[in-house]
């Protein structure tokens, strides 16, 4: 009977294994952020149709929005768009 030789599969570089726990790390603060953020707008847009006070809400869109953007999750110019945009909403309502 001859012995079956077995594949040896690759061994993973450690550089590997930070990068893939560093990405983990990195897609659930991003998610996290991205969840602030909309649930930022969507208060925001509750407040403009009449429940509560659309200029506080306003402050944390841009509070929310600020520190995504120092943190890497969202590049400047979506940040500025994103605040335009809602400021513009503000003074249309």
């Amino acid at each position: 009977m001859a012995q079956e030789t077995k594949k040896s599969e690759k061994v993973r570089i450690p550089t590997a294994l930070k990068r893939d726990k560093q990405a983990a790390q990195r897609n659930i603060r991003n998610r996290i952020f991205k969840s602030k953020v909309k649930t930022a707008i969507r208060k925001f847009e509750e407040a403009i149709a009449g429940e509560g006070d659309p200029v506080e809400f306003l402050k944390v869109v841009y509070s929310v929005m600020d520190k995504a953007v120092k943190k890497g999750v969202f590049p400047a110019n979506k940040s500025s768009r994103t605040k335009a945009r809602m400021a513009a909403r503000l003074i249309k309502a």
